[in-house]
C-alpha cells in the first residue's frame, strides 16, 4: 500500500480561495511601494552561504537551512571533523549555499554587485519567501513570505518618516485600523548598556530584552544573569521593563537615563525627529509608540527600529525593520546607508481572517458558469465565453455534457454566483437563460443584457 504524501513542518499548501486572499494582500502592498516610490527586485532563493552567515547574530545562524553540495559532498569533508562528529566546522565544508533567511542581506549583496547600475538614493521592494529552521507555532512557519521595502544611498531621517507612513498606508487600505507601530533606537540601546556598565555585552543584552513580551521579566533578568551581566547592572535597568507615558514622557525619562552618554543622546534625537514630524503629518489609523524594550534581535541596525502590533488579536509581530548603516560594508561598499521595513504577510492573512476584514468579492472563482447541454448548444456557449473573456469579465463552461443537476452542485461548490443555460429554445431565441444562485433570481437575456448583468456584479 502506497505510503501517505505529506509535507514538511512549517509549510502549507495553498488553496485558490487562500492564494486569492494572499494575493489581495500583495496587491495593496505593490500598489502602496509603487505609489511611494519603490521599485520592484528579485533576488535568488539561495546564496553562498557566506553571504548570509554571521549577519544574524549567532542564533539566526542556526535559523539558516544549508544546502548541501551536489555530488559527492563529503568528499571536501575535514576528515577530522567528520571523525569528531564536529557538526558545526564541518557544515563550511560540505555546504557553500543556503536558502536566504530574509530580503535584507541578499539585498545588500545586490546592491554592491550592482552599484554601478543603481541610482542613489535606491528604493526598492521586494517579494519573495524566505525559508527559516525555526520551530513551528502559530504565525510562525518555516517557510513563508517577506514583504519588504528599503532605501540604500540616504542618511536622511525623513525616510524613517515615510516609512512609519507606508505602514500605515498599507495597513488603512488593508482595513486594518489601530495597528502600532512600535519604534525604538539602537543608539538608545547601546547608551543603556554603557550606562549600567555592560557595553561589553550589547548582543546578549539587547537579544535578552527583545523578549521581554515573550519570556517575561523574570526570564530576561534569568537570561541576562546566564549571559554574565551582573544583578546590579540588571537592577539599574528595571525602569525599562515598566516605562510608562506617551512618546514625548518616554522622551523626556529617556533623556534623564542617558544624560551620561552621547551615543544615547544621538539615538534621542533621531527618535524626537522622527517621531515629531510623523506626529505633524498625522497618520491614518495607526499609531506610532516608543517601545524602549524593542531591540529586534538581528545585528545588523544601528539607528531606528521598527516592530508592528496587530490589535485585538495575539499575533506577535506582523512587521519590522531598521536602519543598517554598515550593512553593505560587510561586501565591500562603504558609506552606503540602508533603511526598510517588512511586512509579514502570513501573519497579516491571520488577522485579517481572525478579524473578517477580507472583502467578499476576494476570490478567483469565475462570475459565472455556462452549463454544457449538448454540443450544438456548447458551442453556442463558447462564442459567448471568449467574448466575455476578451472584455475582461471572468467566466467559464462546464467541460463535460453531464447532468444539469452535478453542473449547478459544482458551481455552488465553487462559490460561482451565476448559472447560463443555453438548451434549444435559446438556440433558437440567441438568447441565455440566467439564474443567481445567491437569490434565486432569473432572467433570460440577449448577450448584450447578460454581458451588463455579468459586468456590474464583476
Amino acid at each position: 500500500m502506497a505510503q501517505k504524501p505529506g509535507i514538511p513542518k512549517g509549510t502549507r499548501d495553498f488553496s485558490p480561495e487562500e492564494v486569492a486572499k494572499r494575493q489581495y494582500i500583495m496587491s495593496i502592498m505593490k500598489a502602496n511601494f509603487e505609489k511611494f516610490g519603490y521599485q520592484p527586485i528579485e533576488t535568488p532563493s539561495f546564496e553562498n552561504s557566506e553571504t548570509l552567515m554571521g549577519k544574524y547574530g549567532e542564533e539566526g545562524d542556526r535559523l539558516i537551512f544549508k544546502i548541501l553540495n551536489s555530488g559527492d559532498y563529503l568528499s571536501k569533508a575535514d576528515e577530522n571533523h567528520l571523525a569528531n562528529r564536529d557538526s558545526l566546522r564541518l557544515t563550511s565544508s560540505i555546504s557553500e549555499k543556503a536558502l536566504r533567511y530574509d530580503l535584507t542581506v541578499p539585498f545588500a549583496r545586490y546592491v554592491v554587485q550592482h552599484q554601478n547600475d543603481i541610482q542613489f538614493p535606491f528604493k526598492r521592494y521586494q517579494i519573495q519567501p524566505v525559508w527559516r529552521a525555526d520551530r513551528p507555532q502559530k504565525g510562525r512557519f518555516r517557510e513563508f513570505y517577506q514583504c519588504d521595502a528599503d532605501v540604500v544611498g540616504s542618511n536622511s531621517l525623513w525616510q524613517e518618516v515615510e516609512l512609519v507612513q507606508l505602514y500605515d498606508s498599507v495597513f488603512a487600505d488593508l482595513g486594518l485600523d489601530g495597528a502600532t507601530i512600535k519604534i525604538n533606537n539602537r543608539k538608545i540601546l547601546s547608551g543603556i548598556a554603557e550606562t549600567i556598565g555592560a557595553k561589553d555585552k550589547l548582543i546578549d543584552f539587547t537579544v535578552a530584552l527583545d523578549k521581554l513580551d515573550k519570556i517575561g521579566e523574570e526570564g530576561v533578568r534569568n537570561e541576562m544573569i546566564e549571559k554574565g551581566i551582573s544583578a546590579e547592572a540588571i537592577e539599574k535597568v528595571q525602569p525599562l521593563f515598566s516605562f510608562t507615558g506617551n512618546v514625548d514622557e518616554k522622551l523626556e525619562k529617556l533623556s534623564a537615563l542617558l544624560s551620561a552618554s552621547e551615543e544615547g543622546k544621538k539615538g534621542i534625537e533621531e527618535l524626537k525627529f522622527i517621531c515629531d514630524n510623523v506626529k505633524a503629518l498625522g497618520l491614518k489609523g495607526a499609531t506610532l509608540d516608543l517601545d524602549v524594550t524593542l531591540a529586534r534581535g538581528l545585528n545588523y541596525y544601528t539607528g531606528a527600529i521598527f516592530e508592528v502590533v496587530a490589535p485585538k488579536v495575539a499575533m506577535g509581530s506582523i512587521g519590522g525593520g531598521g536602519r543598517y548603516d554598515d550593512l553593505t560594508g560587510i561586501f565591500g561598499l562603504k558609506n552606503i546607508s540602508g533603511v526598510g521595513i517588512s511586512f509579514g504577510l502570513d501573519r497579516i492573512y491571520l488577522v485579517l481572517e481572525e478579524l473578517g476584514l477580507f472583502p467578499e468579492t476576494v476570490t478567483s472563482a469565475p462570475i459565472a458558469l455556462f452549463l454544457n447541454l449538448g454540443e450544438g448548444e456548447a458551442l453556442f456557449s463558447m462564442k459567448a465565453v471568449s467574448e466575455l473573456r476578451n472584455s475582461g469579465i471572468r467566466v467559464d463552461m462546464y467541460p463535460d455534457k453531464s447532468k444539469t443537476d452535478k453542473q449547478f452542485k459544482y458551481a455552488e461548490k465553487r462559490n460561482i454566483p451565476f448559472v447560463v443555460t443555453v438548451g434549444e429554445q435559446e438556440l433558437i431565441d440567441g438568447n441565455y437563460s440566467v439564474k443567481n444562485l445567491v437569490s434565486a433570481q432569473k432572467w433570460t437575456v440577449s448577450f448584450n443584457d447578460l454581458k451588463e448583468l455579468l459586468s456590474d456584479n464583476f
